[in-house]
């Protein structure tokens, strides 16, 4: 079956986590996406080993690829990607902010000579103002943005576990890449997309930002728990533990009916809304952990499940890779094959596949071949 963006040409300059990660989606709906590396290659190939040799990063991000190593600074070089980019779609680059227009890829240029290309510069701070040109990794951004204030635990803050600026940057860009192709397909014409980690980040934290600025204070770090929901967080069982959410107040009043066994606590007036439990919290999370450190887990999620409360079994790696609900498929990679975990969209009647993570420059003389390098 024909995938949706087949016979679209994606040329990427691109290295890391945000710009790859946009890059595979669109290689995993069709599109031929042409993987421009330097002689050393992505620096992501060597962020680790763990893939029989591969990077995990880089297997994840660069499965249906195709790879050829170009010094941009080289002048044959130069003009077989200028060729490329005649006849691209879209381009796609996380060079260092003015780095692209400066080597002679900036948008303008580009789309004078292709005016149907999209070109999308994605960058850590963005394109102006006064972080333009400071150096911005998942860490920092985490940290620059506010993030790491309200995560981990009242002690100290904390890093999100994934790098989670990279991918909120690399999915925004996609999406802006797939509105701009459906653009294109009603005027014809391409346009100039920049994305940025810190935007795409500073979006995902409107909701405490908000608090911050309405109440003149950001919500507290409180460790496996909701800031400004509850009871939403870890109790501890006779013999375990379990995580239970309650969204609204029916599903409070079943909690305490069938659940607590206790229901005089849905009708208390320290807990008879959201904002009055977030306020009583300790007062409420000790009546429940009264109950659920009497109770097995079994017992306590049997009364979840015949309540119809959410819940869920605080899992670490290791039972996320024998979950029962994990989708999965395979890859082939330089040095084997690996198991990835299947992208979140699927299509009814259609097993999800996707081509191999190249070697480096492993399509460099067909490439050069193809767009008629030397003539």
């Amino acid at each position: 079956m024909a995938r949706p963006l087949r016979g679209l040409l994606v040329i990427a300059l691109e290295q890391a986590v945000a710009a790859p990660l946009c890059t595979a989606r669109l290689a995993d709906a069709g599109a031929r996406v042409i993987k421009i590396e330097r002689a050393d290659g992505d620096f992501a190939r060597a962020y680790d080993s763990v893939v029989d040799g591969e990077s995990a990063y880089f297997v994840w991000l660069n499965r249906g690829k195709e790879s050829i190593c170009l010094d941009i600074k080289d002048k044959s070089d130069f003009e077989l990607l200028r060729t490329m980019l005649e006849k691209a779609d879209v381009f796609i680059q996380n060079l260092a902010p003015g780095a692209a227009a400066r080597a002679g890829l900036g948008s303008k240029a580009l789309r004078a000579q292709n005016e149907k290309l999209i070109t999308l510069d994605i960058s850590g701070y963005g394109e102006s103002g006064p972080y333009r040109d400071m150096k911005a990794y998942d860490l920092l951004v985490q940290c620059e943005s506010g993030l790491a204030s309200i995560t981990g635990s009242p002690a100290e803050p904390g890093r999100v576990g994934v790098s989670i600026c990279d991918i909120a940057c690399g999915l925004s860009a996609h999406a802006a890449v797939l509105e701009a192709l459906i653009e294109r397909g009603r005027t014809g014409t391409g346009k100039s997309l920049h994305v940025s980690l810190f935007d795409s980040l500073a979006d995902w934290l409107t909701v405490p930002l908000m608090y911050q600025e309405h109440t003149g204070q950001a919500p507290r770090r409180i460790g496996i728990a909701h800031p400004s929901i509850a009871p939403y967080g870890v109790y501890a069982t006779k013999d375990g533990e379990i995580v239970i959410a309650i969204q609204n107040n029916r599903e409070w009043l079943r909690f305490c009916n069938s659940v607590l066994q206790k229901p005089e606590l849905g009708e208390h007036e320290s807990y008879a809304n959201n904002e009055s439990r977030c306020a009583n919290r300790d007062a409420m999370n000790a009546e429940i952990t009264a109950v659920f450190s009497a109770s097995s887990t079994s017992e306590i999620r049997g009364r979840l499940l015949d309540a119809g409360i959410a819940f869920a079994s605080l899992n670490d790696l290791r039972a996320l890779s024998e979950h029962p609900q994990l989708r999965r498929f395979d890859v082939a990679t330089p040095s084997g094959t690996a198991r990835l975990v299947a992208p979140p969209a699927q299509e009814d009647g259609v097993s999800f596949s996707t081509g191999p993570v190249p070697s480096l420059d492993e399509h460099g003389a067909a490439i050069r071949a193809e767009f008629g390098a030397g003539d």
